[in-house]
């Protein structure tokens, strides 16, 4: 059920501009609005008060529910459309107020370009005065394969205060940042792994 999400949330987006459109008025702009950017906020909130989202390893192969995969759901039309994130970030601190909203803890003075992506909004703790560079990239889950199972990864991604992430730059899923580190461009910061002052 969870995987219909993103394709109803496109077609609901679809029909408020096609009305928008026809007949443009405020609260119709902002009907358009809250089906971009609110909705899904909401649906991921709804859905943690009803499946946790826990961080540690799950299997992907058992019949069981696994949270995360709802929780994809509301996030994976941000990934598949960069550009409705992007405008987000082009006005002082709303991209942080953003994720605030999906749950991470962001702190003041945070610079996000552009073209970062992030693909599990409520799993960031990031300190004061961060800058992110051009084309990094936050990945707080990661899916591996062991034997004949697929297992799940989950974990909270750390940055400190004064940090600077390097252009291109890829924190994975654990990835722990010590206040005032300069990560080089081009830096893999892998699963679980902590860089120190």
């Amino acid at each position: 059920m969870f995987a219909l999400f993103p394709a109803v949330w496109m077609l609901g987006v679809l029909a408020a501009m096609a009305w928008w459109v026809a007949s443009p008025t405020v609260t119709r702009c902002l009907l358009l609005l809250a089906l971009l950017y609110l909705l899904p906020v909401a649906c991921f909130r709804l859905h943690e008060l009803a499946w946790p989202l826990p961080e540690g390893r799950s299997m992907l192969s058992v019949r069981a529910y696994v949270p995360w995969w709802g929780a994809h759901q509301c996030q994976v039309m941000y990934t598949a459309l960069p550009a409705l994130e992007s405008v987000l970030r082009l006005i002082p601190g709303v991209y942080s107020a953003w994720l605030r909203l999906w749950g991470s803890r962001i702190g003041r003075g945070v610079h996000w370009t552009p073209s970062i992506e992030i693909t599990d909004r409520s799993l960031l703790e990031i300190g004061d005065d961060v800058i992110f560079g051009h084309r990094a990239g936050c990945y707080a889950h990661v899916v591996q394969r062991r034997g004949d199972k697929l297992v799940l990864y989950v974990r909270r991604i750390v940055v400190g205060r004064g940090v600077l992430i390097g252009a291109g730059s890829r924190l994975g899923p654990g990835a722990s940042i010590d206040a005032n580190v300069v990560l080089p461009a081009l830096s893999d910061v892998g699963v679980g792994r902590r860089i120190r002052a």
